[in-house]
């Protein structure tokens, strides 16, 4: 029977396998790679691989007339009548016969290149219309390379990257292929059925290549690559790019194509520079050959990236289908260095009038169960550009090094190394791994060093502990428990505190959670003032700004989507709440003035709490809705993709009961929008609204109060300032009746500073804001903002700097705020 089996495998390997395929080289013998193969009048075609080797799959044997297409050579058609499969054609592609164009001599004349693309634009919206409602095949396969990675990065063991690299830290890092079927409709609705994926070293891993991300339209005024880049033939291109036309020629359909220069009028624009050859007449796109560096990305570690579009045309539809796309990128950092390779091959266009209604849906995306299931038969048949001899390779010696990898012996032999226990762990930590069973158990140690702060209730204090946490991928379930030991050296005082967290699986993202012990916390539950932001602040200007009280709790907590974009959450917590006063007048810098007490209602005031010592039970429920969300559905679970076309909601509920006294009970309900916009090239528009209202609250403790997230500090760390005031003193509007909060940004990406000469060359996003807050009994608060981000050197902009001026009643203050956004990663 097992033999039986073989045989009958190998013959539908021959049979099944209809193709054409063959070797594509100039007259000189070296391969033409990415050259286009279509079979004529039909939309059924690929594309050769880097060493110019094709495989064209058709469905029966018969005449044939197969068409060879590449840039810079004429294009060949070869007729044959195929009797047997497979059937090889090797073809030489003869040099493309341009005629350069007149040189233009002349202040006043102009390059004949504007004209043509002055008519691309006007007929622009047309010929994208021609393709606006389609169904196609979809392929794609990216490999990612790294160079030069070292074995330790600042002192973190980086690894092979399970076999990826070899001693000189270089190698294939990624190798992904997707099979899929998609329904499209310009310029944003799609359906994709992932049918196979193929991850190299991974066969439980699926290929995040879609066509979600792959739709490049030049027809479109952007090209939106993270940041928008404006298309050669946008409505407003001419303001942004100079053109040349370099030649041109006539096709195989006696068209002519001019081959024109694009350069880009200033260079730190988001825009591209190379070729683009359009069709005389009908002012369609023949092919796309161009770039664009990082920094105008603003991207600084990627070096450059390219882009190659070829398009077919059906003279039965007189259509201009883009049937190929390559993206290729380098990027460097610390001496690292990366490239990459995307290649998208588009076939078997069937053109519609309009589709069903329930064809598009918020499932943009399908992965089908046994997608990542198919074996080498499947991809040999349906791989429509073939292997090179390097990603053959990565995948053979990967998928070994996988098996051995994967077992339970390899696994523990590799763990029995870094699990070895030696006496200095006790002070540095230690972590036990069990790599077969995906679950690890970890003690920080006497001198965890992270964990180090100051503030003037605790003194020096810091943190260690234990955790544990297990993962199952397939199912996606993940478990974490947690204990927190932190002592006060000032305060002679230890904390302990524990948390249970369980997510039971990624399709509706169900989680539940339980924590309890001894903790010190921040009035303000959102901790506006960092542990590192605070300890600076302390030790060398003695300014204490965070204020804390002493709280021991228990507390249970759920949450879960229950519709598409619409997740519910809800908490009950038991605590039990006690002043804190401060213990230490400690300072690295001396200078005359006091520290401030732990009372943000008294500051001058040492002897006098912000609370009494009190009990309360609170329980909350809150909701968000994300309007338009999409997602893609995996076998594991789901992917949620925020649409942001429409702002997020999100509403809550509290109560505080239960209270050892009675004014300590209360009811608030609040409710927030966001809604982030890109407006095309002109920069990122956000606004962030907040309303909330408190009942029964007259007499409620001062930790239940609303408190905003202020900033005395005159150092920011978030990416955006949506959810502070940049100058408001801390507890100064704390509010137990109503509020409302405004925080408007924009952020210009560029967009004016890449047009002032000299300025231009810094790089920087101009960045402009408004903040308001409304509570009772007191005059609007506002702060007007102007700055800077993208900010640095190199490749490394990682700061901000805003001039803030606010107002209450009048003019407050004024000052400069300095973003350094890498402390909302460290701390």
């Amino acid at each position: 029977m097992k033999h039986l089996f073989t045989v009958t495998a190998l013959f539908l390997s021959v049979t099944l396998f209809a193709q054409i395929r063959g070797k594509i080289t100039d007259k000189t013998g070296n391969p033409i790679p990415y050259t286009t193969v279509m079979i004529e009048n039909t939309y059924n075609g690929t594309s050769a691989n880097d060493n110019g080797i094709y495989e064209l799959t058709v469905k029966e044997k018969g005449n044939y007339t197969v068409i060879f297409q590449s840039l810079g050579y004429k294009t060949k058609k070869v007729t044959k009548d195929i009797l047997q499969f497979p059937y090889t054609i090797d073809i030489t592609l003869e040099d493309e016969n341009y005629t350069i164009a007149e040189v233009v001599i002349g202040p006043k004349k102009e390059d004949p290149a504007y004209a043509i693309i002055r008519n691309a634009i006007k007929n622009r919206k047309q010929n994208a219309a021609k393709t606006d409602r389609y169904e196609a095949d979809f392929y794609s396969r990216g490999i990612f390379r790294a160079k030069n990675v070292p074995k330790k990065f600042m002192g973190v063991e980086i690894g092979d990257f399970e076999g990826a690299l070899d001693s000189t830290g270089t190698g294939i890092l990624y190798l992904s292929e997707t099979v899929s079927k998609i329904a499209y409709e310009k310029p944003d609705k799609i359906k994709e059925e992932i049918i196979a994926s193929k991850v190299s070293g991974n066969d439980n891993g699926f290929s995040f290549n879609t066509a979600q991300g792959t739709n490049y339209d030049f027809y479109e005024n952007y090209v939106n690559m993270g940041l928008n880049m404006i298309s050669p033939i946008a409505d407003n291109a001419l303001n942004y790019y100079k053109f040349k036309l370099e030649s041109f020629f006539t096709n195989e359909h006696n068209q002519l194509v001019n081959k024109i220069k694009v350069m880009p009028k200033r260079d730190k624009e988001p825009v591209f520079e190379g070729y683009l050859y359009i069709i005389e007449d009908t002012w369609a796109i023949y092919a796309v050959e161009l770039g664009s560096k990082g920094y105008r990305m603003q991207q600084p570690i990627l070096e450059n990236i390219d882009f190659t579009q070829s398009y077919h045309y059906n003279p039965a539809t007189k259509i201009w289908t883009k049937n190929l796309q390559t993206i290729d990128f380098k990027a460097s950092i610390f001496g690292m260095g990366f490239t990459g390779k995307f290649t998208h091959v588009f076939s078997n266009y069937k053109f519609r009038e309009q589709f069903e209604k329930k064809t598009f849906t918020n499932e943009i995306a399908k992965i089908v169960a046994d997608a990542n299931k198919k074996d080498s038969l499947y991809w040999n048949e349906n791989r429509p550009v073939p292997l090179t001899e390097e990603e053959i390779n990565d995948y053979q010696r990967k998928d070994s090094i996988q098996t051995i990898r994967k077992s339970q012996v390899y696994l523990d032999s590799l763990d029995a190394k870094g699990n070895q226990f030696k006496l200095s762990k006790l002070i540095t930590g230690y972590t036990y791994r069990d790599s077969y069973h995906k679950c690890s158990a970890s003690y920080k140690g006497l001198l965890n060093i992270s964990s180090l702060g100051f503030n003037t209730v605790q003194g020096w204090n810091f943190d260690s502990g234990f955790s544990f946490n297990k993962r199952n991928e397939e199912k996606g379930t993940y478990t974490a428990v947690n204990s927190v030991f932190n002592y006060g050296f000032a305060e002679e005082r230890l904390r302990v505190n524990g948390s249970f967290y369980h997510r039971f699986n990624t399709t509706n993202y169900r989680t539940i959670s339980a924590s309890g012990g001894s903790s010190i916390n921040q009035f303000n539950a959102s901790n506006p003032i960092s542990n590192l932001i605070n300890s600076v602040s302390t030790l060398f200007f003695k300014d204490n700004y965070a204020k804390y009280y002493n709280k021991e709790f228990i507390r249970l907590g759920y949450g879960q989507d229950i519709l598409n974009g619409v997740s519910v959450n809800g908490s009950i917590e038991y605590s039990a709440r006690k002043p804190l006063f401060n213990h230490t007048d400690y300072v690295l810098i001396k200078n005359d003035k006091d520290y401030t007490s732990n009372n943000p209602l008294a500051p001058l005031d040492n002897t006098f709490a912000a609370i009494e010592k009190h009990n309360l039970v609170k329980a909350n429920i809150g909701t968000r809705i994300r309007f338009g969300n999409k997602y893609i559905t995996r076998p594991d679970g789901k992917i949620n993709i925020p649409n942001d076309d429409y702002p997020t909601l999100s509403f809550g509920y509290e109560k505080g009961f239960a209270g050892n006294k009675e004014n300590y009970n209360y009811d608030f309900v609040n409710g927030q929008i966001d809604y982030d916009k890109t407006l095309g090239n002109k920069g990122d528009f956000a606004i962030r609204l907040k309303a909330g209202k408190f009942f029964n609250a007259d007499n409620i403790s001062f930790i239940d109060y609303k408190h905003f997230n202020g900033n005395q500090t005159h150092v920011g760390t978030a990416d955006r300032y949506l959810n502070v005031f940049n100058m408001l003193p801390y507890y100064s509007n704390s509010t137990n009746d109503a509020f409302l909060e405004t925080h408007i940004e924009h952020n210009d990406k560029g967009f004016l500073m890449n047009k002032i000469p000299l300025l231009n060359k810094l790089q920087w996003n101009l960045v402009v804001g408004f903040h308001q807050l409304n509570v009772p009994d007191f005059k609007p608060y506002q702060e007007y903002t102007v700055g800077f981000d993208n900010v640095g050197f190199g490749k490394f902009r990682m700061l901000r700097v805003d001039y803030v001026r606010s107002y209450q009643n009048g003019f407050q203050a004024d000052g400069i705020v300095f973003g350094l956004k890498f402390l909302n990663i460290i701390d």
